[in-house]
């Protein structure tokens, strides 16, 4: 039977490369990503979902993580209630906060070890456990990672090299981790992989720092040049595109598409009209319930952002904010909320104002 690696881990330099790490191993890998809070049982249960959804036997990696008492009971229950059911599953925790120290003590699943970072701890636990196809770069790399995650000023240049390699992380803010998790978190190794080649280079951290801005580019490209801001927009058009079949929404008849966190909602919104004329409106919606809508002459906007949330603009581009929105970390969850809120409002509001044909 193949096993899959569901691969969890945090939103910074530590937990992304963690999953460089990985990368290099043979077997079929999911990777997920996660900030401290409730988005880390959010994505759990996603997982979770995923496995007993597949035929794989999984193996369940969380690395740059710890969990509470609470999260890491549960967790444990779960794994046992599927290898109950005819499930084979597998748990790994390698962390070095020591706040996870109550749950290391008590499951043997949970590695916790506060001397090295945890890209450090997997690129050990890796060599060991895996097959692993080591890259020449990679323990130079990792000590790169742990100089700066333990903030070792006394290694002076994998501690600077490493701050660039933070702010390539931290500052990257293409694409959006929720509507594009997995093309995220493929954007940031791709841009880690691409500092591996500066590791040997004098002065390491200044050229890494200059040329940030063309390995962007690069990613983006496909075959003429452009600024960042656009190529980068043609991308997440395109993404959008892809995700028609499951975000696309009706009011009233007008087709439209919901989008999340995704913002600058002007450019990314008229494009993708552009792009798909099929469609009247794009609604995107922020982690706080402010929603921005954008149409092009098919139906007015200003008008469905009244019915929704009391809200306003002009025909073509409106807002507001959605009382009671819920923030979520699952898309799906955003789309429930938002085809409860459409139920709702067309069961008691009259017709549009603006029909297609008077505009």
């Amino acid at each position: 039977m193949q096993k899959t690696i569901h691969h969890l881990s945090h939103i910074d330099l530590d937990g992304y490369s963690c999953q460089l790490v990985m990368k290099y191993t043979p077997y079929s890998k999911i990777n997920y990503n996660a900030n401290y809070g409730a988005e880390v049982k959010s994505t759990l249960d996603l997982i979770l979902e995923n496995i007993n959804k597949s035929k794989d036997s999984a193996l369940i990696l969380i690395t740059d993580l710890n969990l509470t008492a609470d999260e890491s009971r549960w967790l444990h229950g779960q794994v046992i209630s599927m290898n109950d059911n005819n499930k084979d599953v597998k748990l790994t925790l390698l962390d070095h906060h020591g706040s996870g120290e109550e749950s290391s003590k008590k499951y043997d699943w949970y590695y916790l070890d506060t001397q090295r970072c945890a890209t450090k701890i997997t690129y050990d636990y890796v060599k060991e456990h895996f097959e692993f196809d080591e890259p020449s770069w990679m323990n130079k790399y990792v000590n790169v990672v742990n100089a700066v995650d333990l903030w070792k000023i006394e290694e002076h240049d994998n501690f600077e090299y490493g701050k660039v390699c933070m702010r390539l992380v931290t500052e990257t803010r293409e694409l959006n981790r929720v509507m594009f998790a997995y093309e995220d978190t493929d954007y940031k190794l791709s841009l880690l992989l691409e500092a591996t080649k500066f590791l040997d280079e004098n002065n390491a951290n200044i050229l890494l720092d200059e040329n940030i801005h063309a390995i962007k580019k690069e990613f983006f490209k496909i075959d003429i040049n452009d600024t960042l801001d656009n190529l980068a927009t043609d991308y997440v058009v395109t993404l959008l595109g892809k995700k028609r079949d499951s975000h696309t929404i009706y009011y009233k008849g007008y087709k439209g598409f919901l989008s999340y966190g995704v913002g600058n909602t002007s450019i990314v919104g008229n494009g993708f009209l552009v792009a798909y004329p099929e469609y009247d409106f794009i609604v995107d919606v922020s982690y706080r319930g402010a929603m921005s809508l954008r149409a092009n002459f098919g139906v007015s906007v200003s008008q469905i952002a009244k019915e929704w949330a009391n809200g306003g603009g002009h025909p073509n581009a409106a807002g507001g904010r959605i009382m009671g929105f819920k923030e979520q970390y699952r898309y799906d969850k955003v789309k429930q909320q938002i085809e409860t809120l459409i139920n709702d409002k067309e069961s008691v509001a009259g017709k549009l104002e603006y029909k297609r044909e008077e505009i």
